[in-house]
């Protein structure tokens, strides 16, 4: 059953924010009672023993499912795993391939690739850009467009075993067991599950490990969040840009709220699962017709889904170029090292005015003379008039919200630089 939820903030209604029960998203998988349900949602860390996530005080806890309970050797088994190409068909592949810390887990391309595979001599395209991991934890649901994906533990699925089909491409490509007898016969291997899953290396646990991962990938400590603890400053321009940020004239917050700047998350302090879609005027409808997703509309057959998309955080954007759901925002120059930050921070200031002055003018599609597609929320996506400088303004305020040493944090680095099957 799905049912719609009233507005909120300034009364405004936030365009396709769902709740579906948990008998529906639980009937998707019956391995565990609380992979995709709204029950687990709602849980809290049940009787899992406290995890230290190293958070500011003004940052809620993320919801921990019951059957993985978050703990060092947990995360620490899931970095291998990450790292590792064994969990492809050839492998050729990890997860790190389309999620590279350098770019918080991004990868710097419009749409990444899998494997390569019979027909598919260069692997095959996905329709959609490799999402950043930053803050992954928060999100109550995952992927850019799939309702039904609402724990990491049985995302992982799509990436390690899916097949080519209306929605999917082959990724990572697993077909069989093969992979556990390579984790069986490495020694490190066997003596981190045997801490992790009291030695029980099999399918579920790969996947359970993958997300304790994942789920360890905090990131709090960018200059703003800095400047509104009290220990960093702020510049005027930032300031300037956040209140334009959050004023009833640009109005960003509406899809880009609360501490993860996204209307899309989840804590131990949620007191109800919420998560939206939007068309955000990119295309028209019309032109979504050529392309290799309609968004929300993929899920559902629905046409007033055509162009929906998951709000994204506005996280880290300095490292997450380029954006949108097919990546066809970025630079006229992107730079070559993400580690050169000078560099990234201009190729996304750059990329980030075209995005806001695509939003004043009502959507790119209407820059190109289109009309915005039919299910665009007119009282959110139309055209505002602000300033250069105010538009300017507010890109300073976006990037000041990289952190920048995220990129280089070594817990969440590969754990095997050396061995050439661990990496990219």
């Amino acid at each position: 059953m799905i049912y719609r939820i009233k507005p909120y903030r300034s009364g405004r209604i936030v365009p396709s924010v769902l709740v579906i029960a948990a008998a529906f998203l639980g009937s998707c998988n019956k391995e565990t009672t609380n992979n995709d349900g709204l029950l687990l949602a709602l849980a809290t860390s049940g009787g899992c023993n406290p995890y230290e996530w190293g958070l500011p005080s003004n940052v809620p806890a993320p919801v921990v499912p019951t059957d993985n309970c978050q703990t060092e050797a947990r995360v620490e088994l899931g970095r291998h795993l990450f790292y590792d190409k064994a969990l492809s068909r050839d492998q050729s592949m990890s997860c790190a391939s389309c999620h590279f810390q350098s770019r918080a887990f991004a990868d710097g391309r419009e749409r990444p690739r899998g494997i390569v595979h019979a027909g598919h001599p260069i692997g095959e395209l996905h329709a959609r850009n490799a999402q950043h991991l930053t803050n992954v934890a928060y999100n109550s649901k995952l992927t850019w467009n799939n309702p039904l994906l609402a724990s990491l533990e049985g995302q992982a699925r799509v990436p390690l075993f899916s097949e080519s089909g209306p929605n999917s491409i082959v990724e990572l490509g697993l077909q069989n067991t093969d992979y556990l007898n390579t984790i069986q016969a490495d020694e490190t291997y066997r003596n981190l599950f045997e801490q992790a899953y009291d030695g029980n290396i099999n399918e579920q646990n790969v996947r359970f490990a993958l997300a304790a991962f994942q789920r360890s990938m905090m990131s709090f400590d960018s200059s703003w969040d800095k400047f509104t603890r009290g220990t960093g400053s702020a510049t005027p321009a930032q300031v300037r840009g956040f209140e334009l940020f959050n004023g009833e004239v640009a109005e960003c917050f509406h899809c880009h709220g609360g501490f993860n700047f996204s209307d899309s998350s989840l804590h131990s302090n949620s007191g109800a699962l919420e998560f939206a879609y939007h068309n955000n005027g990119t295309y028209s409808d019309p032109e979504y017709d050529s392309k290799a997703t309609t968004g929300l509309e993929d899920i559902t057959g629905l046409s007033i889904d055509r162009g929906k998309f998951r709000a994204p955080s506005l996280r880290n954007l300095g490292l997450t170029m380029p954006y949108f759901h097919d990546g066809s925002v970025n630079c006229t120059s992107p730079p070559s090292d993400p580690s050169d930050q000078s560099a990234m921070e201009a190729c996304a200031r750059e990329a980030l005015r075209k995005i806001v002055d695509m939003y004043r003018a009502g959507g790119d599609a209407v820059k190109r003379g289109q009309t915005v597609g039919t299910s665009v929320d007119t009282t959110l996506i139309r055209p505002f008039t602000i300033s250069d400088s105010d538009r300017n303004d507010i890109v300073e305020f976006l990037l000041a919200l990289t952190q920048w040493d995220f990129a280089t944090d070594s817990q969440f680095s590969n754990p095997r630089q050396g061995n050439p099957r661990f990496g990219p």
